[in-house]
């Protein structure tokens, strides 16, 4: 018989094993499940927040990679815009002192011609005081009298006309 009373139930004790396995269920859900609950509840509204923080950091991070690649490209294109006007300057300029260049260039050539016209006047002159001084000479032996001035200016000027007319 004692067999039987190791398989057998008693009910005194059924009653209070299901009472004690109710109180253990009972605190471990109220001091155990609930703080853990808890706790994990708080663990997934902060992976919440950072994921949520992640997301508006990207949005900002996109936000400032086009604000950048923007300003960037508004950079190149005032610097192509600079290089642009300063090659048109530089054109203008290099124009403007060729044009300068070629105006003193001919006011330079003119002034070599106006020289150069005085001083064939006046050695045109020299020549012809010169000559006309030779001819009274020649002109006073040839025909061996004096000359009055009358006579004198007529022929140095008739002379001169001649002379002129050959060169």
């Amino acid at each position: 018989m004692q067999v039987q009373e190791l398989v057998g139930i008693v009910p005194w004790n059924f009653i209070a094993t299901i009472c004690n396995l109710f109180i253990q269920v009972y605190l471990i859900k109220r001091f155990l499940f609930k703080p853990v609950n808890e706790m994990l509840e708080k663990r997934r509204a902060k992976a919440d927040a950072e994921i949520q923080d992640a997301v508006k950091a990207k949005e900002e991070a996109q936000a400032m990679k086009s604000e950048y690649e923007k300003n960037m490209q508004e950079a190149r294109d005032k610097a192509n815009e600079i290089v642009k006007t300063a090659q048109k300057t530089a054109a203008v300029q290099s124009e403007e002192m060729i044009r300068e260049a070629s105006s003193q260039v001919t006011a330079m050539k003119e002034k070599a011609e106006k020289d150069i016209a005085q001083e064939r006047r006046k050695a045109v002159n020299e020549i012809k005081g010169e000559i006309g001084g030779m001819a009274v000479e020649i002109a006073g032996k040839v025909i061996e009298r004096e000359l009055n001035e009358e006579d004198h200016t007529k022929l140095i000027n008739d002379f001169i006309e001649n002379v002129g007319e050959a060169s």
